[in-house]
């Protein structure tokens, strides 16, 4: 990856402020080179790692590290070093991260929540999201199952994708698919939306900014701005604030794609 040969001292593309979750660290769905190679093109002053970007839990049923992570964790520390602000905001796959709040690993603050302001001067709830999925508070084992079909998933849809690259067909994501068609996913994100936003109105806040459902969307529902990160095990999108005050969401599924043909998703009427 990072075939295009930009340096790590000059991204083509630098915002005010960049959100990325659900990079899932340590599990073998974890596309970390795409996202190693979107952070050599793109920068920001301040950072935020919205929850998952190590997966505690795969890493608890069998170790994978391969040198992509490595790589990945040091560029985040080496950004915090040249003065990017970086905010860790743990969630339930590396929820052992919760234990340390208030602390300092290497320039990275970790914090359980916190209030962005916008250029604006509105205000953003950052949370993973994961306090309110009733799956994964109440009944953690249905959660590890699912996150097992998840990864098969995954490497289905890899499979498929391999023969229809051979064909010259552009990617396809099924779980993305099946979270668009699906009664019972549609009726899932739907109340997940719903009650981030309420969270959000209940701190005072005019939106927020989350991850946890690999759904990435800007959304506005009632006077309040959802934004979603999306994620780094399919789909590739980083949610990012331009310095006009701006919120779009990048997609990097495609690490064949240049820079300007980078996809963008603006944000969609409830």
């Amino acid at each position: 990856m990072g075939s295009y040969d930009v340096s790590d001292e000059s991204p083509e593309r630098r915002f005010r402020t960049l959100f990325i979750s659900d990079v899932h660290l340590g599990a073998r769905g974890s596309q970390a080179d795409l996202l190693l190679d979107f952070l050599r093109y793109h920068d920001a002053d301040t950072i935020y790692l919205v929850g998952d970007i190590v997966d505690g839990w795969a890493l608890k049923s069998s170790w994978h590290w391969p040198q992509s992570h490595n790589d990945l964790v040091q560029k985040l520390l080496r950004k915090a070093r040249k003065g990017a602000k970086i905010i860790y905001v743990p969630g339930n796959h590396d929820e052992f991260l919760r234990n340390y709040y208030g602390t300092h690993f290497g320039g990275i603050d970790v914090v359980e929540n916190t209030v962005h302001t916008g250029v604006d001067g509105k205000r953003y709830l950052v949370i993973h999201g994961d306090i309110f999925d009733l799956v994964v508070q109440n009944a953690r084992w249905l959660a590890h199952l699912g996150d097992k079909a998840y990864d098969f998933a995954i490497q289905m849809n890899r499979f498929v994708n391999f023969f229809r690259r051979l064909f010259g067909v552009p990617y396809w994501s099924l779980s993305q698919w099946a979270k668009q068609k699906v009664k019972n996913a549609v009726n899932y994100i739907g109340a997940f939306e719903q009650a981030l936003s309420a969270e959000a109105r209940r701190h005072d806040a005019d939106g927020v900014i989350c991850g946890h459902i690999h759904y990435a969307v800007i959304r506005d529902e009632n006077g309040i701005r959802y934004m979603n990160c999306g994620d780094w095990v399919e789909s590739c999108t980083a949610l990012v604030e331009h310095d006009d005050g701006h919120f779009e969401i990048i997609t990097w599924a495609d690490h064949l794609q240049k820079p300007a043909q980078v996809t963008q998703v603006a944000a969609r009427a409830a």
